[in-house]
């Protein structure tokens, strides 16, 4: 089986990324690549794609990892009917009732003036 994944290249702390065909029991370092079909740029989102190359192994059974379903439709291709699209996460707070902006606002406590407690 085949899959279509990210490969990481360039410098560290600098990744540059190689869109690549391989197969799916591979590592992405290791493994013999069957064809690179385009890059990514993280730095910059810029994305080249061959896209009748991507098409051809998308149409033949080759699974897209996660991020490249959404590299692969925010350029405009496609996807089959089974490839199974990335669910958006949502961010949860663990103790959300122990964050400042939900603690009751606090009362300024007015202090009586100064004759009427010299009055007193």
């Amino acid at each position: 089986m085949l899959a279509i994944r990210l490969q990481r290249n360039g410098r560290k702390a600098f990744p540059l990324y190689r869109i690549v065909v391989q197969e799916a029991q591979r590592h992405p370092l290791s493994g013999r690549i069957v064809a690179q079909v385009g890059s990514y740029n993280p730095h910059t989102k810029a994305t080249t794609l061959d896209k009748a190359e991507v098409e051809k192994y998308l149409n033949n059974g080759a699974q897209p990892s996660t991020r490249v379903i959404r590299i692969l439709t925010k350029e405009g291709i496609k996807m089959p009917k089974w490839v199974k699209m990335p669910t958006e996460k949502k961010a949860v707070a663990k103790h959300a009732d122990k964050l400042r902006k939900n603690q009751p606002k606090e009362e300024p406590v007015e202090e009586a003036p100064a004759e009427e407690a010299a009055e007193a």
